[in-house]
């Protein structure tokens, strides 16, 4: 399966735990999204729902979909300081492995766009995102969780973390 369809996939995952965890009446704006071909609730809500869920599959939706997702958990960070930081651990290359740092030496390559390691990302994956180090959501998202847990936010990481 191609990154692309993997991510399109994980995106299609959050999208129905949402529903699930918003109950039924989210399900009806939502089925259009999915491949029904009408609901009868069609109302305002139905473009904010679109709306959110239309981030561009590059670094800045990838970006603006996790500053979303961390508006929703009280996770702080901004644009700028998620984008200085991905500049400088991945060139924005959401593949990213960094197999000759000290993490990589014990067993524990730094990975994704933010070049988090899998016990960081497990500790600090926030729900609602991919299971995957490389998602590029969920890597950004849990990234900034730690941050803010550690930094008070990704704003103020200004080298390795």
């Amino acid at each position: 399966m191609s990154a692309a369809a993997q991510r399109r996939r994980n995106r299609i995952s959050r999208l129905m735990r949402t529903v699930v965890t918003a109950g039924a009446g989210a399900a009806v704006l939502v089925l259009p999204l999915v491949g029904a071909t009408g609901a009868s609730a069609a109302t305002a809500t139905t473009t904010t729902a679109a709306a959110t869920t239309g981030y561009p599959d590059n670094l800045d939706g990838w970006i603006r979909e996790s500053l979303a997702i961390m508006a929703e958990r009280g996770i702080p960070g901004t644009y700028n300081g998620i984008y200085r930081n991905v500049m400088r651990e991945s060139s924005g290359n959401p593949k990213a492995i960094n197999l000759w740092d000290s993490n990589a030496a014990k067993g524990t390559p730094s990975k994704g766009l933010l070049q988090v390691i899998d016990p960081t990302f497990a500790a600090y994956h926030v729900p609602g995102t991919s299971f995957d180090p490389f998602d590029p959501v969920a890597n950004i998202t849990a990234a900034c969780n730690y941050a803010a847990a550690r930094y008070g936010s990704i704003d103020n990481v200004f080298g390795p973390y």
